[in-house]
């Protein structure tokens, strides 16, 4: 199940987010994450597996800048995604990002985007993954 992010699982989102980005501050995303719920602008998607603990989340943000390769601005934009190594490769990830390409639409964007770090593979496999 795909839920919002919201005040009673803001903390579960920020340790999931601990777990993609280990060296930011467990109070600057927590910061971050309560602007997210009140924003037009972001969003915030939390996966709950069948026992009811969250696995996965991916974070949203619309862009006004040039976003590389895109042809239209602004643009619906994969600010993280995470899933937690136990439950990867059941798609979960899939779930998430169609979850946010129709975020993207709701809000009138026509592309969806997102980037990764030329040394991650992990990342640069599941993109080409996921197309």
């Amino acid at each position: 199940m795909i839920i919002k992010l919201n005040k009673k699982n803001i903390d579960a989102c920020v340790e999931l987010a601990n777990k993609l980005w280990p060296d930011a501050d467990k109070q600057e995303l927590l910061e971050m994450y309560q602007e997210t719920i009140s924003s037009d602008k972001a969003e915030c998607f939390l996966y709950v597996n069948a026992i009811g603990a969250y696995t996965g989340f991916i974070q949203l943000a619309i862009r006004n800048d040039y976003v590389e390769g895109s042809e239209t601005s602004p643009v619906a934009y994969v600010e993280g995604i995470y899933v937690e190594a136990c439950d990867r490769r059941r798609g979960i990830a899939s779930e998430l990002m169609l979850r946010g390409e129709a975020w993207g639409r709701e809000h009138g964007l026509t592309e969806f985007a997102s980037d990764c770090e030329l040394d991650n593979e992990l990342s640069i496999d599941f993109h080409k993954g996921y197309g």
